[in-house]
């Protein structure tokens, strides 16, 4: 693989890795994309795009392809946990691309990763690239390789997720903490739980504690149903979205849940488990050459279902201040990029942890509003920090 000091660096071919080399190469640079693991392979969870993501990866081009396999909600809705009383219903849809100029689609992210596989050179994805050591100076970056080899770019990406190596070569060790809940992951035919109401719809039940919810929302074009729940528990501490958990035990967590929402917990076979971990807002995330992205820069929690959609407004944030700037003047790039997202993301990312938004009603505007094409760039994104407690 080729590289120099005239080429961009990234590491993670995950959805931020994809959409910024695809973004970064649209705006002319040499990109070569770094994955640790052998071959692309159908794993990982499946995932929410809200309208502020479609928008970003139509502006790429990608859009069209996502939504092949996709389904799109019809609503977004809060339900109580125990009376299946709605506190708030959002129309999705048609409404959401009249208002925000795409719709909510929600897919497996492996259909994801292979529309945004498809649109970048596959030689120019070097798979089997754990990288050991990464060494910057004022000219570019080296990354040593757990394979023996090793290579030059003058611009790093870190975009190697919530364990990123690139993101403790910049800043050191982090220090997660254990939130004392465990999340549950699972998918059922929608022809098993037919008799189930708002199937088509992204419905979340709330559990009688911040910990506690349980979220459905249909995939493959409906014929799915994905559901997600969490609930407080101390004895499992593994963050792993691939360990199988114990179908029985997710069934005995929810028993006070309403029947509903019960029902699709009775469909499933199969369900993996992981436990949730929270971090800080980083106060930075670039430093020379090197600059952050994702899950590396601003690891979340789930309950506001924005981590992919952070992952690509970062990327196309990140493409637009690198595009036409010369090697010589990319640290202040990226700390302009650095600026125009630190302070959205950070708030999407204490709003999750909080786990309130649109609980009850509220204006989602200022997440899925977000136009990530348009934006000013190196300007902090406006009325987030009032709009993430609402």
């Amino acid at each position: 693989m080729n590289t120099s000091e005239s080429t961009i660096g990234i590491v993670g071919a995950g959805i931020g890795g994809l959409v910024a080399a695809i973004a970064l190469r649209r705006a002319g640079h040499d990109v070569v994309v770094f994955e640790q693991a052998k071959q692309f392979a159908r794993v990982g969870a499946d995932i929410n795009l809200t309208p502020n993501a479609v928008r970003a990866l139509d502006g790429l081009g990608v859009g069209e392809a996502a939504r092949v396999t996709a389904a799109r909600p019809s609503h977004r809705i809060s339900r109580t946990y125990d009376s299946g009383e709605e506190t708030s219903r959002l129309e999705m849809a048609d409404s959401a691309e009249q208002r925000y100029g795409a719709p909510q689609l929600t897919i497996h992210r492996a259909d994801l990763l292979a529309a945004l596989a498809d649109m970048f050179p596959a030689e120019r994805v070097a798979l089997g690239k754990r990288a050991e050591t990464i060494a910057a100076d004022d000219k570019g970056v080296t990354l040593s390789f757990s394979d023996g080899t090793s290579a030059r770019v003058g611009v790093l990406i870190g975009a190697d997720g919530i364990h990123s190596g690139v993101r403790t070569a910049m800043f050191g060790a982090e220090s997660p903490r254990f939130t004392g809940i465990v999340a549950y992951r699972a998918v059922v035919p929608a022809e098993r739980v037919a008799g189930v109401p708002n199937l088509g719809a992204f419905t979340k039940w709330w559990g009688p504690n911040p910990q506690s919810q349980i979220v459905t929302f249909p995939l493959n074009r409906g014929k799915d149903i994905f559901i997600f729940a969490t609930t407080p528990q101390d004895t499992w501490h593994l963050e792993s979205w691939t360990a199988p958990g114990s179908v029985d035990e997710l069934r005995e967590q929810y028993v006070a849940y309403h029947p509903e929402a019960r029902a699709l917990l009775d469909a499933c076979d199969t369900v993996l488990k992981t436990a949730l971990y929270e971090r800080d807002p980083m106060p930075a995330w670039a430093q020379g050459r090197m600059a952050l992205l994702g899950d590396a820069a601003h690891p979340m929690l789930p309950f506001m279902a924005q981590g992919a959609g952070m992952a690509i407004e970062d990327a196309v944030v990140l493409s637009r201040h690198l595009d036409g700037v010369a090697m010589a003047d990319i640290p202040a790039a990226l700390q302009a990029y650095q600026t125009a997202r630190i302070e959205r993301a950070s708030q999407v990312q204490l709003g999750s942890r909080g786990n309130n938004w649109l609980r009850e009603g509220g204006n989602a505007d200022w997440v899925y509003g977000y136009d990530a094409w348009a934006v000013p760039l190196g300007v902090p994104a406006q009325g987030a920090v009032a709009a993430a407690t609402a």
